[in-house]
This record gives structure tokens, C-alpha cells and sequence, in this order.
């Protein structure tokens, strides 16, 4: 099944264009320019000309550091001297963290106990508080709500956010004026920061470009919320793409999808370790699970993408080495 985006007055939306042209001015000369690569293996072999945006060698290795450095820049003085707090499995953790070190700000991060041990260590190592809680028992939200209203912390969340959002739209802005018009765009889904910038940005930058979201086949809601017209919450999905265990889209992101997104499509994670195995093999990089979710949709839409100019948003690279060892052995 294929979603019809749909038109909606801009103003209507959390983010215009012009707050991704505005983040993207913040982040001149502060975060990476990231390479777009290419591969003659994946284009033999589907028939497309790809172009991979390669956010895993971004400033903390993830395309999270847009968003959190534009959120964090749009502070007032008083409250980056108060401090910010944020949850995140790792990605939007580490995100803040530098961000927050980069403005002398203190910042507290709220993570489930089970993530990375890489991204923990890394949170911890840019001068983050770590707090850390059960994400099968426990509200990651509520508690980081709590530590704001005691500490006088701004919360920052991971998805949800105007200044987030926008920042994370720069990652497709920079491609298409890297590679110019696309015909498809890729995008892994969360809880839909990413992809809501994305499809801001293409919709204003090239409106030909069909948007697609993907997400683990364990954890689609956001498929489910844009079909079922309202935001479906499920439990945290059992998939080894960590940073799209998110049971829910936003309140600011869902509308963004809905109206702009062309289609959601899912990918196992069995799919997900054969893209990570051909990254490693074939183009010598360390991408963590979530970050190939787009090209495993890519490579699965296979002869379909014959002719098209393709682009895909490769969104981190931050995973324990023994564990993308143990998954690319199949173990």
C-alpha cells in the first residue's frame, strides 16, 4: 500500500523551510559537510544510480548532532546556563552531550540501561550526567520531565522539537546540493525528527522527490499512525535497530508525515545486517542498524528504482564493534 501525501498550508506545520535554511546557518563551520558516496555494485544491481548520505562519519557519528546543536543554540542565555536534559537510546544523547559541551552547558541525559555501551561511554565522555532506567519498565519522558521541573533544566526530546526537526532537515538539504534532483528519497523513521525535516526540505527543494520512511518490521507505528490517519502507540519493538525503538511518533512530527511523506515501508532485521555487511565489505564503513535502514529498503525495492537517481540517508554509525562483529558473523 502507498500513502498519498498530501498538500497543507505550511503554516499549519511545526517547521518551514526557511527554519531548516536558518539551522543550516547555525551550523556552518560546526558540524561536518558529510560525503556523499556512491557504489557501482549497488547500482549494478539495482539498476539506479544511488546516492548514499553518509551521517555515520557526522560530528558524534550520527545526524543527531543537527538537531541537538541548532536546539541548543536557540536557547536563551538563561536557560543554557541552567542546563538542558534530554532521553535517548544514544544518538540524540551524544548529540546534546557535545552540543552542550560546545556552549558550556550542562547537560543531563536520561538512557536505557541496555543501550550501547559505545554510546554510554561517548555520552558520558563529551561531560554528560547520565541517568539510566528500564525502557520495558519504565517512562523516559516522565522521568526527564521530573529532573527539568526539579533542576530547572530545559528538557530537550529527540524527535519532538521545532529547533530539532529543522536541524535535522540540514542533512537533506546539503544532499541535494551536493547531488542536485532526486527521484526517491530514504530515510529511516523513528519517531520522525529526521524524516520530517527531510520531507520539509525536499518538498521545498525538489517537489518531485518521492519521500519514503522506513522503519524495523517490529516497530511500525509510524506506518500504522499515517494509514490509520492518528498517532498509534505500540510497545517498544524488539529489533536490533536501537534508535527506532520508539513506540510512538510526536505530536509535532506525525503532521509533518502525513501531509508530505509519500510512503512508510518496513525492512527485517535480517535485511538490516545484510546492508550493514555490505557497507563493511564493500565501501569500508561502520554503519550501526538503524543507520541502514533506508538503504535496506533501497535494496529491496531492487528493479523498481531502474533509471532513478536515489538517495539515501546512511543516519549513524555508532555501534559496539563486538557487537556489529557478532551480527555480521550471524551469531
Amino acid at each position: 500500500m502507498t500513502l498519498a501525501a498530501s498538500p497543507t498550508p505550511a503554516a499549519s506545520l511545526a517547521i518551514s523551510f526557511a527554519d531548516v535554511e536558518q539551522a543550516h546557518a547555525r551550523l556552518r563551520g560546526v558540524a561536518h559537510t558529510t560525503p556523499v558516496l556512491t557504489s557501482a555494485t549497488a547500482d549494478g544491481e539495482t539498476g539506479a544510480r544511488i546516492f548514499f548520505k553518509c551521517e555515520n562519519q557526522q560530528r558524534m557519528g550520527a545526524f543527531k548532532f543537527r538537531g541537538g546543536y541548532n536546539a541548543i543554540a536557540r536557547l536563551s542565555e538563561r536557560q543554557r546556563a541552567a542546563g538542558v536534559v534530554a532521553f535517548s537510546s544514544g544518538n540524540h544523547a551524544q548529540a546534546i552531550a557535545l552540543a552542550a559541551r560546545l556552549f558550556g552547558t550542562r547537560a543531563v541525559i536520561v538512557m536505557p540501561s541496555d543501550a550501547p555501551q559505545t554510546k554510554i561511554a561517548a555520552t558520558r565522555g563529551y561531560g554528560a550526567e547520565v541517568v539510566l532506567y528500564d525502557r520495558y519498565r519504565e517512562d523516559r519522558q516522565a522521568i526527564s520531565e521530573g529532573l527539568a521541573r526539579d533542576q530547572g533544566l530545559t528538557l530537550i526530546p529527540p524527535f519532538d522539537h521545532p529547533d530539532v526537526m529543522a536541524g535535522q532537515g540540514t542533512a537533506a538539504k546539503e544532499l541535494f546540493e551536493q547531488v542536485g534532483p532526486l527521484d526517491v528519497l530514504f530515510v529511516p523513521l523513528g519517531g520522525g525528527g529526521l524524516l520530517s525535516g527531510t520531507a520539509v526540505t525536499a518538498r521545498a527543494m525538489h517537489p518531485g522527490c518521492r519521500i519514503v520512511g522506513v522503519e524495523p518490521e517490529a516497530g511500525n507505528d509510524g506506518q500504522q499512525s499515517v494509514r490509520a490517519g492518528h498517532i498509534v502507540q505500540i510497545p517498544t519493538p524488539q529489533t536490533i535497530a536501537d534508535g527506532a525503538q520508539t513506540q510512538h511518533l510526536g505530536r509535532l512530527t506525525f503532521p509533518v508525515l502525513q501531509h508530505l511523506v509519500h510512503d512508510i515501508v518496513t525492512v527485517t532485521d535480517a535485511q538490516l545486517v545484510d546492508a550493514m555487511r555490505f557497507f563493511a565489505s564493500r565501501m569500508k564503513m561502520v554503519v550501526e542498524p538503524t543507520g541502514c535502514l533506508g538503504a535496506a529498503a533501497a535494496f529491496a525495492a531492487g528493479e523498481s528504482l531502474r533509471g532513478k537517481r536515489v538517495g539515501v540517508i546512511l543516519s549513524g554509525g555508532n555501534v559496539d564493534l563486538d557487537r556489529f562483529a557478532r551480527l555480521l558473523a550471524g551469531d
